[in-house]
């Protein structure tokens, strides 16, 4: 078996194993032919499945499944030869990685998975073939845990069609708990969707997917709403009082263009999204970093922008329509999440409407070229609140609502202080609470319109020797 030429993953091997590097340079003048059956060793212990099965999913349909518990190695088998090709050369550039621990991926020298594929000398397997085309049902019941924002049906079509076609998608609310069915093209995709996604958080620390197939083979949607789609029938009616489907989304999702807003992967797309879906299959699922989808919105109705769901990198007011926006945020699930919480939200008696741009980048003007200050760069701004991966800030988005969370407060500012402060920006203060230390607050509002106006007129308001404060929105009632 050979290993695919990396410079990075040999280098590694021979930092971290000095005979296991004598093995490789033996191997790799062995290289096999290609072959849909891929070998995959030095893996972690306690690798998941899902975690091995999550490599190959991007480049195509995953069949067959083998672990060597015991080995730190496995096999694993792709639909066709060609899948198998654009993954061995995509990542002979990219070293793979699974738990942040560089993997090596060959081919095998079998040309499918059988249950002998890796018996010999009378020593049984130390792991059993899993075959990944066995599923009865297309259709998915999803459940969402620690669900601490809402979750859209866009959200699921968006994850979901990483893994093949989506047919139609029903959510439902039962015993407090938002559920979802989805239906796929065919039964071995949901199959696929299910071991890579159960488990995963849709964002970080929460909105986690437990999934199970349904009794049920066929879903009848009957409106195309914010609660149901059927992709294969836009011109469904969207019922009484449901917000309808966007025209031009209907046209999007249509026949086999269904995924291409996400970019599934084909034989040949290019190493940037391969990369971007591999990482969203391998546990950041569809919506974080650059995985296909924009983190361009176009923001319309505006008088000011908001930072609370991701950091706003570029503003781009345009020429012709001042009350409209370019917003750049730092990646798509920043812009999915402004998005979902901000859209129809109203400021100044206006709703605001928000959408994802067509538009990948936010462009600066060129040297020398006054574009009126219409273009602003934030990459710098102090105000960002998630530069750190892995903050606790991402814990703590909520939708607007009328309760605001107050923090970096100084110890001689008093409630009243505060009260006067936030009915200065517009509004009436219905409600406050200090917490124990007096460092944080809960700040009430009359309505959600005073609420986001406060937040945008006295997030980083200096409040005396550097102290500037912090506002952001929150789930707690006072």
């Amino acid at each position: 078996d050979g290993l695919p030429r990396s410079s990075g993953l040999t280098s590694f091997d021979s930092k971290s194993n000095g005979s296991d590097s004598k093995k490789l340079r033996v191997e790799d003048r062995m290289e096999a032919p290609p072959s849909r059956v891929l070998h995959i060793r030095k893996l972690p212990n306690e690798t998941s499945e899902s975690e091995v099965i999550a490599l190959g999913l991007p480049f195509g349909k995953v069949t067959n499944i083998l672990t060597l518990k015991g080995k730190n190695q496995a096999f694993l088998e792709l639909g066709t030869e060609e899948a198998a090709i654009t993954m061995i050369n995509y990542y002979s550039t990219v070293t793979p990685h699974v738990r942040n621990v560089p993997v090596f991926i060959q081919y095998s020298n079998h040309k499918e998975l059988k249950t002998d594929t890796v018996q010999g000398g009378g020593t049984p397997a130390s792991g059993s073939i899993v075959d990944l085309t066995a599923a009865s049902s297309p259709v998915l019941r999803i459940i969402i845990d620690n669900m601490f924002y809402p979750v859209t049906l866009d959200v699921l079509q968006q994850i979901f069609s990483k893994f093949g076609t989506v047919m139609k998608i029903i959510t439902f609310t039962k015993n407090n708990q938002f559920q979802a069915l989805l239906q796929f093209n065919d039964p071995p995709t949901a199959q696929q969707a299910k071991i890579a996604l159960d488990g995963q958080n849709i964002y970080n620390s929460c909105c986690t997917l437990r999934i199970d197939y349904s009794k049920l083979v066929n879903l009848n949607v009957k409106y195309n709403n914010d609660k149901s789609r059927d992709y294969t029938r836009p011109e469904l009616p969207a019922g009484d009082g449901q917000p309808a489907m966007d025209p031009n989304m209907a046209a999007a999702f249509q026949g086999k263009d269904s995924n291409s807003l996400l970019g599934k992967i084909p034989g040949g797309l290019s190493p940037l999204n391969a990369a971007a879906a591999a990482a969203a299959a391998a546990g950041r699922v569809a919506l974080s970093g650059h995985s296909g989808a924009s983190g361009v919105l176009l923001a319309s109705n505006l008088n000011e922008e908001v930072r609370v769901y991701g950091d706003a990198q570029r503003v781009k007011i345009l020429y012709n329509k001042k009350d409209s926006a370019l917003i750049q945020m730092a990646d798509a699930n920043q812009a999915q999440l402004a998005m979902s919480h901000l859209n129809g939200q109203k400021m100044h008696g206006k709703p605001i409407r928000v959408a994802l741009s067509k538009h990948t980048s936010v462009q600066l003007p060129r040297d020398g070229l006054d574009d009126q200050g219409l273009t602003k760069d934030f990459t710098n701004s102090p105000l960002h609140r998630f530069k750190k991966p892995g903050s606790k800030n991402f814990q703590n988005i909520f939708p607007p609502t009328t309760t605001l969370h107050l923090s970096n407060i100084p110890t001689d500012v008093s409630e009243e202080d505060l009260r006067l402060l936030f009915s200065n920006a517009g509004g009436t203060v219905n409600a406050f609470k200090f917490f124990q230390d007096h460092k944080m607050a809960l700040l009430q509002m009359s309505t959600v319109e005073e609420a986001i106006q406060g937040l945008i007129d006295l997030h980083n308001y200096n409040m005396g020797d550097n102290h500037h404060l912090r506002v952001s929105f929150s789930k707690s009632t006072i």
